[in-house]
């Protein structure tokens, strides 16, 4: 069993990756904070801790984490990779927002108006 605000579509290791970095993104983890265990992640997330390792593993192949043996998982100190997974995590969430929006039967005219709309009325 997991957390049921998985999206099915995609791998939960990526939304698990997804799901630090969005706390590093908007300030909940800063700079050199220590990040949850494998363990206590997978346990607060429902998941599979071998998730959580994959998640992490690749997080810090990115460079977004890095290990210290027998300390744990910190955030990186390079504020620049906080700022790239900022506009990698907004993309991809534009993309989302574009595919579904395609769904409902709009083209690229439609939508930039629809946007330009919202972007008026919600300062």
């Amino acid at each position: 069993m997991h957390d049921p605000n998985f999206d099915q579509t995609r791998p939960i290791y990526l939304q698990l990756m997804e799901d630090i970095m969005s706390r590093a993104v908007r300030g909940e983890l800063k700079p050199g904070d220590k990040i949850p265990s494998a363990r206590d992640f997978a346990q607060e997330k429902l998941v599979n801790p071998n998730t959580v390792v994959r998640a992490y593993q690749e997080l810090e192949r990115i460079g977004f984490i890095q290990t210290r043996r027998g300390l744990g998982s910190f955030i990186t100190e390079d504020y620049s990779r906080i700022q790239e997974a900022r506009e990698d995590l907004a993309s991809q969430a534009i993309e989302r927002l574009l595919q579904e929006l395609r769904k409902l039967g709009m083209d690229n005219e439609a939508i930039e108006h629809l946007v330009h709309k919202k972007l008026e009325t919600s300062a």
